[in-house]
């Protein structure tokens, strides 16, 4: 299982550090932040993980217009384009990515893990029907899905464990 991963971003992020950023699952940025990517102003082809992931969280027509013309992004249009998945003023930045970190971690985590996991390889075209089969069955079996239920119905917070 790989963990959920969210990059708090305040300021400007450039270069590499955009991948990285998208690299993460969640990307909650504060209205202050910038974007920018000057691989072809500085003579760099970018590699290949870092155009792939572009391409697969903002689409071919965005990841264009970023690596081709170096343009700069401001925090409105990095959330527009889908850069960032949250937009928060500065001062409510910290609370909105711990807001965030609490909604997470009151989820099951086997369905919360799997499908992080089916759909990342989804999006890269890489996706096996068989294992989602495998992973849904397996989550309905499990223990934690009878306590949701059981949560849901006295109206509680699930107490999850996994199995």
């Amino acid at each position: 299982m790989q963990a959920v991963s969210i990059a708090v971003i305040q300021g400007g992020v450039y270069g590499g550090a955009t991948d990285l950023a998208l690299a993460c699952d969640f990307r909650v940025g504060s209205t202050s932040a910038e974007m920018f990517m000057p691989a072809a102003r500085l003579g760099l082809h970018f590699y290949q993980g870092g155009m792939e992931r572009y391409v697969t969280r903002l689409g071919l027509d965005t990841a264009k217009r970023l690596f081709l013309t170096c343009e700069r992004l401001r925090a409105e249009e990095m959330w527009r384009c889908g850069f960032l998945t949250h937009l928060a003023e500065p001062a409510e930045l910290e609370r909105t990515a711990g807001a965030l970190v609490d909604t997470l971690k009151a989820m099951a985590p086997l369905p919360l893990f799997g499908m992080k996991k089916h759909l990342n390889l989804i999006a890269r075209g890489q996706h096996d029907a068989d294992a989602i089969a495998a992973e849904v069955h397996r989550t309905v079996q499990s223990e934690d899905l009878l306590e949701g239920g059981a949560a849901w119905r006295e109206k509680r917070a699930p107490r999850f464990k996994g199995r």
